[in-house]
């Protein structure tokens, strides 16, 4: 029986042995096909005679150099090349027509971008025309294809590098629909013919063409004229393209900056289900705290990285120890010795595996027993043929039977317990909206559970909401309700801020960027008529409505003051209570006594307590009446 007859457990995982090569899995190379023609230095949306509009050229500068800030910091190691087609001038290495490459000196065409790319390419449209130029590429009664050119040497770009190990791009930004809408007849059919085979032919070295396209005031982006058959769309397709592509435009625009960490396996762990069955399954971590890079430190005059070394010098002879360093524990005051390897294997408990102890049922496992992001578990063939099977037939009874797993994670450094939930696969129009596998989750040892303090308040003096508080508080929630709430609104500002001034000190630029803090109130809202009222009704069904803020806030400060000196002044009187102070004033005895035990004499009786010794003993005595 076909236990899995669907294949949705089949592993897609990559699964090469060699690191640079699964490093090369996650690499991307992008090719930016930018139109040039004197249409795209027109305004981008309508707009008064007077007015200075920015044109469809200058949004895409604006987007290309966006994503490329961000591409610094979310995936290094990806390649870039800049191209312009319809130019005056050419520069490439086939000397193709129409057709400019566009880099900075001491950089291949297509290589990682820097910070002097960025800089310069941020302002090419200052000096393009005087530079570059720009003219219409495709015009009648010529022979010259230069969309035809520009997907030529984008090919030619692209050549280094496999495409089964490196993802390759050709993104082409564009307002013209028609390209060939300038010329007719059979010179138009065979340049469309042409230019829609070159395209084919990419597409067959397992390079993806895209577009991404900008409507014109006066009409929209038609792709059916020909960049449908361009990119290869059909029916719904075409409808649903121009719209999807403008979104995709926007997010390049505000892409947020932070690290992409696309291959999230974290490792392959065998899971003894028994002693004689063990199955394989690899790890995936589903979230992952991001901090900053590390700090490198370089050479002041070299710039160059410094690598750090670590010595051991004795501290009797002042020689270099050369031997293998031991660490001791004290116990019973005698000094145990442990070599490094020693101490590994004395905190190692167990190997690095799974071993299953059981099966609980689901509501046995509570909330607050989740220590740490969960990590999702997948079977793999990989090592241990019939994982898969043995997997599936295990989630396929979990979910039946409404029960978790429960299993010791021999992590070398901190074994634990964990709990395999199940989860099942679930789909929407749009497709997979969440894979079948298995949850690992992080459980709490006993000695890790901490109880809070028991607080017993008796009828009188536990606090109590009116009816008129609570439909109060009840309006209040509903007028600041957050609507399609998702903690990936939020970007961290602390990291962001980061990132920003990198950027800045990257590109030399003189004025620190302006980060948005998305954690902030929204004070616009808050502002609203309605959420005012709701606040100040609130406040006044619960403080009542003469109740001022700044006076009760002093109050509350003031009696926090009493309360504290009259804490001060009970344990005061609490230390001096053990002595009989009249018996040893007439005994002589104060000057035995220390400057703390007759402070407390003092502030018992609500006495000064400043000055030295000698002073606090004939203050204790005026008050004695001795």
């Amino acid at each position: 029986m076909d236990l899995d007859p669907e294949g949705i457990f089949r592993d897609d995982s990559d699964q090469d042995d060699d690191n640079l090569h699964e490093r090369e899995a996650n690499k991307e190379m992008v090719v930016y096909l930018i139109d040039a023609s004197p249409k795209m230095f027109t305004p981008a949306t309508a707009s008064q005679a007077d007015e200075k509009q920015e044109t469809h050229f200058r949004t895409i500068v604006n987007c290309i150099t966006q994503s490329l800030k961000t591409q610094i910091i979310g995936s290094s190691r990806d390649e870039v090349a800049i191209c312009f087609f319809n130019t005056k001038e050419k520069k490439n290495l086939q000397e193709l027509a129409g057709v400019y490459v566009y880099n900075v000196t001491e950089r291949e065409p297509l290589d990682r971008p820097d910070a002097r790319l960025i800089k310069e390419f941020s302002c090419i449209e200052d000096s393009f025309m005087s530079n570059i130029g720009s003219r219409y590429g495709i015009t009648s009664g010529s022979r010259e294809n230069t969309l035809y050119n520009a997907l030529w040497v984008a090919q030619a770009l692209l050549r280094k590098g496999s495409a089964k190990t490196v993802s390759k791009r050709i993104l082409i930004f564009t307002n013209e629909d028609d390209p060939f809408g300038g010329i007719t007849g059979a010179v138009k059919t065979d340049m469309i013919r042409t230019t829609i085979q070159r395209a084919k032919d990419a597409q067959d070295l397992g390079l993806s063409i895209e577009l991404l396209p900008l409507s014109r005031p006066d009409e929209d982006f038609n792709m059916s004229l020909f960049y449908a058959d361009l990119i290869g769309l059909e029916g719904d397709e075409i409808v649903q393209y121009v719209p999807s592509a403008g979104e995709k435009l926007e997010d390049m625009t505000n892409q947020l900056r932070k690290r992409m960490m696309k291959k999230r396996k974290v490792k392959t762990l065998s899971f003894a289900i028994t002693d004689d069955v063990r199955i394989e399954v690899n790890t995936y971590a589903l979230i992952r705290p991001t901090v900053p890079g590390t700090v490198t430190w370089l050479d002041s005059i070299s710039n160059l990285p410094l690598k750090a070394e670590r010595s051991f010098i004795c501290n009797d002879t002042g020689a270099l120890l050369q031997d293998p360093q031991k660490r001791f524990q004290l116990y019973n005051d005698k000094v145990v010795k442990f070599s490094v390897r020693e101490l590994s294997d004395v905190k190692r408990v167990s190997s690095h595996h799974l071993r299953l102890l059981g099966f609980k049922p689901l509501d046995c496992l509570k909330d607050y027993h989740n220590l740490r992001p969960s990590t999702f578990i997948y079977p793999s063939d990989e090592q241990i043929f019939g994982s898969t099977r043995v997997f599936v037939a295990l989630h396929s009874s979990m979910l039946r039977l409404g029960r978790f797993a429960l299993a010791f994670y021999g992590n070398p450094t901190r074994p634990q317990l964990v709990a395999i939930v199940a989860q099942e696969e679930a789909t929407s129009s749009g497709g997979q909206d969440e894979p079948p596998g298995m949850h690992m989750i992080y459980l709490p040892y006993s000695d890790d559970v901490r109880y809070p303090e028991e607080v017993h308040l008796t009828s009188g003096d536990a606090p109590r909401a009116t009816d008129e508080q609570i439909k109060k508080a009840s309006n209040l929630l509903r007028r600041i309700d957050l609507k399609n709430f998702s903690v990936l609104q939020f970007a961290n500002p602390g990291l962001q801020k980061h990132y920003g001034i990198l950027e800045a000190l990257a590109l030399g630029e003189d004025e620190m960027p302006d980060i948005k803090d998305e954690t902030l109130p929204d004070e616009e809202g808050l502002a609203r008529p309605g959420v005012v009222k709701a606040i100040e009704e609130f406040k006044a069904s619960v403080f009542g409505e003469d109740y001022d803020q700044e006076e009760a806030e002093a109050a509350a400060a003031k009696a926090g003051t009493s309360k504290k000196r009259r804490a001060i002044t009970d344990a005061a009187s609490q230390k001096s209570a053990a002595y009989d102070w009249a018996d040893l004033a007439d005994n002589g005895k104060l000057k035995d006594m220390t400057v703390m035990d007759l402070k407390s004499y003092l502030t018992a009786h609500g006495l000064p307590v400043s000055g030295k010794k000698d002073a606090l003993i004939s203050r204790i005595l005026t008050h004695l009446g001795k």
